[in-house]
């Protein structure tokens, strides 16, 4: 049963507490109360496991028109180039912004070994200059960590772990119905308690992440399950380009360790792929000009091509050429752990297979980072900005998390006098539902969608396979409704459902391209059209 107490009202709430969120809500919290929640830890989602760096433009020989020019022949056209130019313009900016909160990033040793110079720039894939700030290649959990240190600092700045968000409330859940559209906060369930509360704001901002663990190989963490996109859009708002799921080339292969990323710096400082029984290296058949430095959506397509052309488990990825001590002091995080699985990267090459890495396609948004819903804003991997197109070149998205979350919380405190107090909301009704008896049902339905966008929502699409996908999710769906109506919820009832709507998603934007361009690659429709186009769903 539901009681007045699971209502609580703020000025702002912000669903996330990764790169994007923690942005926002340091900016809102200069003038606003900022309620930030998490599904579970506050650590727990994509940003801390961010190995590579963020891509900036502060070399001396490097400008914005050629990060905008990388970032565009990346995205395949497919990007908006305002959104293009508006994100990278603002990118030295961000990065002064992270020195100021503390973010040790690795800096170059002056001649004299008097102390640190500028910062170290490293190179990534797909980039024509070094322009990645990186610490090391843990870069994500130092950003996470003094983003989340400078929130619990701010007396204005509430976080909340351990809450699922359900749903987006709206006028359909005030005490008088409005049928209204507008956003008023979203009723999440507190895992410590059981209860669902509702948690009222004039603003909301949606930075839950992506949509990777629909996949069955991902390097996204457990809780990546589409939640945002799913609100959003059951919710109202228009969703776009969620055919364009970005792979990593390079997750390592191991049975007992699942879903560990060998960055792409890896490549940038001189790792080479081999085929392991020709003992080929055979980007040059792929991509003779760029080879291991391609674009991502390359060198994933190659690495699929040579596993399924050989029957092989996996590729090798070499960087053992390299002085052992260069590898160490590059890659610490990466070499201590392959050492404790007996792989040493300095002496050997690295099993390593794609995975789906990120959700380049989301919640539609503008350069003011709102969405279709009023009193809803968007920031991170649940949105399409337009930054990315189609397939995000590396090293961009920690700085859309920045750029984004901070141009909510402007667009917010700019506005704020036109938002409207939130109406009387009604609490969650548990009332009619019981506890669940029948657990195996969520997890065998969450296997099989991971399984089946796996094989058949791929890498490598075709007509065929994709509408056997849509008829699964079909028959999914009306379960999975039946039993979320019956059941009271649990995390993982929360997000088999969002998970399912993200699959649905997926395959019916993947449906209606006809045409391969980036990360979209179809055997039915091999070629790319000359004007590209993006896939918009509507509610």
């Amino acid at each position: 049963m539901t009681t007045p107490q699971t209502i609580a009202q703020y000025d702002v709430l912000v669903i996330g507490s990764g790169a994007a969120g923690l942005t926002a809500a340091l900016e809102l919290a200069e003038q606003r109360k900022v309620l930030v929640l998490a599904k579970g830890s506050l650590t727990g989602g994509s940003t801390a496991w961010a190995q590579g760096g963020i891509a900036a433009v502060l070399d001396e020989g490097d400008t914005f028109e050629n990060h905008i020019r990388d970032t565009m022949v990346a995205g395949a056209g497919l990007n908006d180039r305002d959104t293009v130019e508006f994100v990278i313009e603002n990118a030295p900016k961000a990065i002064d912004r992270l020195c100021e909160l503390g973010v040790p990033f690795n800096r170059e040793k002056l001649p004299d070994e008097s102390g640190d110079g500028d910062l170290h720039l490293t190179r990534e894939g797909g980039h024509s200059h070094r322009r990645i700030v990186h610490v090391n290649d843990a870069t994500g959990w130092a950003v996470q960590d003094a983003l989340l240190k400078a929130a619990e600092a701010n007396p204005n700045i509430t976080l909340l772990p351990n809450r699922s968000c359900i749903d987006l409330i709206t006028g359909r859940n005030a005490v008088k119905y409005s049928g209204s559209g507008r956003v008023w906060g979203a009723y999440a369930l507190n895992t410590e308690t059981g209860e669902v509360e509702a948690y009222v704001a004039r603003a909301t901002v949606m930075a839950a992440g992506g949509a990777g663990r629909c996949y069955l190989f991902s390097t996204a963490p457990r809780g990546a399950t589409g939640d945002g996109i799913a609100m959003a859009w059951r919710a109202g708002a228009r969703v776009s380009n969620m055919e364009m799921m970005q792979f990593h080339p390079t997750c390592l292969y191991n049975l007992e360790v699942k879903n560990f990323l060998i960055t792409e710096a890896v490549r940038g400082e001189g790792g080479r792929l081999f085929n392991p029984v020709t003992g080929e290296r055979y980007m040059e058949k792929y991509d003779p000009e760029r080879m291991e430095l391609a674009p991502r959506d390359i060198v994933a397509r190659a690495n699929d091509d040579q596993i399924k052309r050989y029957g092989l488990d996996y590729v090798h990825l070499d960087i053992s050429h390299q002085p052992p001590e260069f590898v160490k002091e590059h890659f610490p995080t990466i070499h201590e752990k392959l050492m404790g699985l007996g792989i040493d990267m300095t002496k050997e090459p690295i099993p390593v297979v794609p995975a789906q890495h990120y959700t380049c396609g989301g919640i539609l948004i503008g350069l003011d980072a709102r969405t279709d819903l009023p009193g809803l804003w968007a920031a991170g991997e649940c949105t399409e900005s337009g930054l990315h197109g189609a397939n995000r070149l590396a090293s961009n998205s920690l700085l859309e998390c920045f750029v984004f979350g901070e141009a909510a919380a402007d667009d917010i405190l700019a506005r704020w006098d036109t938002l409207d107090d939130p109406p009387e909301i009604r609490a969650w009704d548990a009332s009619r539902v019981a506890d669940s008896d029948e657990e195996v049902v969520i997890k065998q339905n969450w296997t099989e969608i991971r399984r089946f966008m796996w094989n058949y929502v791929g890498i490598v699409r075709t007509t065929k396979r994709l509408e056997r996908a849509a008829h699964r999710i079909r028959l999914l769906g009306q379960e999975i409704e039946e039993y979320y109506g019956s059941f009271r919820v649990t995390t993982d009832l929360i997000e088999l459902r969002n998970l399912h709507q993200a699959a649905y998603l997926i395959v019916q934007s993947a449906l209606k391209r006809h045409e391969s361009r980036g990360l979209h690659y179809t055997l039915d429709y091999p070629e790319t059209d000359e004007v590209a186009r993006d896939t918009v769903l509507v509610p």
